[in-house]
């Protein structure tokens, strides 16, 4: 089951960079400061406050010296640690950035972010 995720991991990812590009990327990256001035200011609602707080703690303790599990002493798991952290933050940076470069373009078919019933994806067509 766990390589059958994985799979489905890459494949999404893959396919991600496909579509986006570098271009893609950076525009993603570039919309980040703006997503977090209209989260801030309350204009955009597509995720919480709480969970850009959550975001930002995950990249002080990827960056941080200190770890749960530090590095020093656990050498695989310390480094297991930091990147499902970074994982984690990578794919909800990947659909906040999607919920709001939607809601930005003005789409009113926009995916919620905190919706744990809506799951953002594209459709593939063979």
């Amino acid at each position: 089951m766990a390589s059958t995720r994985r799979k489905a991991a890459y494949a999404a990812a893959a396919s991600a960079a496909a579509t986006d590009g570098p271009v893609g990327f950076a525009q993603r990256v570039g919309s980040i400061p703006r997503m977090v001035r209209d989260v801030m200011s309350g204009r955009f609602d597509g995720i919480g406050r709480g969970r850009l707080l959550i975001m930002l703690l995950a990249a002080v303790y990827i960056v941080s010296p200190i770890d749960l599990l530090p590095e020093a002493f656990l050498t695989l798991p310390g480094m297991i640690d930091d990147a499902g952290i970074a994982a984690w933050l990578i794919a909800a940076l990947f659909g906040a950035t999607t919920a709001y470069r939607h809601w930005e373009s003005g789409r009113v078919d926009s995916p919620t972010v905190d919706d744990p019933r809506v799951v953002p994806g594209e459709v593939l067509h063979p």
